[in-house]
């Protein structure tokens, strides 16, 4: 490790093993990473099993983070906020061995939107709780206005579905089929969401019960001592991290559309202000209520912020309570990043990556250059599909799309790839069309989409979609129709999103970027396209046999090159390549 071993406190000494510490940390990330394993490979739900759009963590018995799975950085928002929820709801006096608690909602409870579910266990040592077994799955509908249990035209948090207080859910061992049943029963896919629940429980009673056995081999004195010194460990390092950069207040914007009510542009404002070893964020500036459904709550802000600092201060940070010492976050009250109940807040995901391409666009200034990256597609296009099977069942097929990375100082940005707060997988397309009446009828990359320079943009990907069932439900949300990845060092913007209907044809339909239940019929198809990353540096310094590939691999066609580097220098570059 980079740090010392020997840690002093503000005004107080203290020493540790940091041998035993890194040790300490491993065995609970082991823990973190067999609970995810049985979580994915136990659930009903191609969110779950295929997509991997859940995540894992282990807390102590005071609601902090000890470890979480290296899953979804956005879940950390919703995990810590339902931990925390519990504990504000209930006493650990009031916990018996056996309990297990769930919620999801995002005013009630420190949810993010509420197809994210999270369900949360008491670990218990001798009567005494000693840990928290949680994890968080996102739940392909919850019922609501529409398939899917997301829309960007929601109004208010009632539209999205049920709204899941801190409840228990597990009593002594047994499971409430009530409550059970009422929750699935809310949902268009209600067998889907009994199962995926119950598997929920399950993971947590694995994941406690290999807590409890560390816990029991270590004796509880010295579990205790590890959790501390890897959470002092974490807020030390850190505070290092923000000392060493220079005093000073930088401020970056990014740009959202539309709300998701056909509004104009919102800024995305992001101050980051430094001085000693503390670092506060501020979003001042910043655009009001969506009276759409891209509003971010105060975990979802929280989630994406600490992923912010460990990326851009220290990648190898672990991941837990320590991380939030030494940041400070404000946002006014009313806005896009902090809202008044009930604003709706589904697709909160777009938003929180333009969140953290401000942030990151804030320490452009403070950073060395070779750990600057330009804008990546800042974005998470989202699309659904839903209706009944050829069997009478119903359907609903949701997936999330990757872009265009930004490109970095010394290489070319990444090519069809989450960013930012989601790490979750694509739907594989032969999953796609042997579980729902859908085929792919293109999935690629979509060329000249990276922007220029002497580092190219990552590219975006393009996905095409056909129905085979008459009423089949489409709805879509995604962004960057207008405001594309911003290059850096002279580097070039990167391309733009677009969503088409029936592409190619005679009633080719171009959609906006936010579409709800789009009623298709058989044979209907539709194509999204996600944005690429901006570029890095002048576009003159792009090497020629970088231009040549490029085009020779499709990834830029020669019309493009000829636009951004030059005739002279493309007809130098295919000489040089085929010479």
């Amino acid at each position: 490790m980079a740090d010392t071993a020997q840690q002093t406190n503000r005004g107080e000494g203290r020493q540790f093993d940091a041998i035993a510490m890194e040790v300490f940390n491993n065995r609970m990330l082991s823990i973190t990473e067999s609970m995810a394993i049985h979580m994915m490979r136990s659930s009903y739900s191609t969110q779950i099993k295929e997509r991997r759009d859940f995540s894992v963590g282990i807390f102590d018995s005071r609601g902090r983070l000890i470890a979480q799975g290296t899953h979804i950085p956005l879940h950390l928002g919703s995990l810590l906020g339902a931990v925390e929820a519990l504990l504000e709801r209930y006493t650990v006096d009031e916990m018996a061995e056996g309990d297990a608690f769930i919620c999801n909602d995002p005013y009630l409870a420190g949810g993010t939107h509420l197809p994210d579910i999270t369900v949360i266990t008491p670990v218990f040592i001798k009567g005494k709780v000693v840990a928290f077994a949680a994890n968080i799955g996102h739940h392909s509908d919850i019922g609501g206005t529409v398939p899917g249990s997301i829309s960007a035209k929601s109004r208010s948090i009632f539209e999205e579905g049920l709204r899941i207080p801190i409840i228990r859910i597990v009593r002594g061992g047994v499971i409430d089929e009530d409550l059970l049943n009422l929750i699935a029963s809310n949902s268009r896919l209600d067998k889907e969401r009994r199962l995926d629940l119950k598997v929920q429980i399950a993971v947590n009673i694995r994941g406690g019960d290999e807590t409890r056995a560390l816990f029991l081999r270590m004796g509880l004195a010295r579990a205790q001592a590890a959790i501390d010194d890897v959470l002092f460990y974490t807020a030390e390092r850190l505070r290092r991290r923000v000392a060493a950069l220079p005093a000073g207040k930088h401020s970056f914007t990014t740009w959202l559309d539309d709300d998701g009510s056909g509004s104009d542009p919102l800024p995305i404002v992001a101050t980051v202000t430094l001085g000693g070893d503390d670092l506060h964020i501020d979003f001042e500036g910043t655009g009001p209520q969506a009276q759409g459904a891209l509003n971010v709550c105060r975990n979802a802000l929280r989630a994406t912020i600490y992923y912010c600092v460990k990326s851009l201060l220290d990648p190898e940070l672990m991941a837990n309570s320590g991380m939030f010492t030494g940041v400070t976050i404000s946002a006014p009250k009313g806005t896009i990043v902090n809202p008044n109940f009930p604003g709706a807040c589904g697709v909160r995901s777009i938003t929180c990556q333009k969140i953290a391409g401000a942030v990151f666009g804030a320490f452009r200034e403070v950073l060395p250059n070779e750990r600057l990256i330009a804008s990546s597609n800042d974005l998470l296009p989202s699309a659904s599909f839903s209706g009944t099977r050829a069997d009478g069942s119903y359907y609903v097929c949701a997936e999330t799309l990757g872009g265009g990375s930004g490109a970095r100082y010394d290489g070319d940005g990444m090519d069809a790839i989450h960013v930012h707060v989601t790490n979750s997988l694509n739907l594989p397309t032969e999953a796609m069309e042997n579980e729902f009446p859908l085929i792919c009828e293109e999935y690629g990359l979509v060329a000249d989409s990276g922007g220029a320079g002497r580092q190219r943009g990552g590219l975006g990907i393009s996905r095409q979609v056909r129905a085979l069932q008459d009423g089949t439900i489409y709805s879509a949300r995604s962004d960057c129709y207008i405001h594309g990845a911003e290059g850096i060092a002279e580097g070039r913007t990167g391309g733009l999103s677009s969503l088409t209907r029936n592409p190619g044809r005679p009633n080719q339909e171009e959609m906006p970027s936010k579409v709800a239940h789009i009623v298709l019929k058989a044979g209907d198809s539709i194509r999204i396209q996600t944005p690429g990353g901006g570029g890095f540096g002048p576009c003159s310094e792009r090497p020629l046999e970088r231009i040549a590939r490029d085009i020779r691999d499709g990834t830029v066609t020669r019309a493009a090159a000829e636009r951004d580097y030059g005739v002279g220098r493309v007809e130098a570059a295919l000489r040089t390549s085929t010479g």
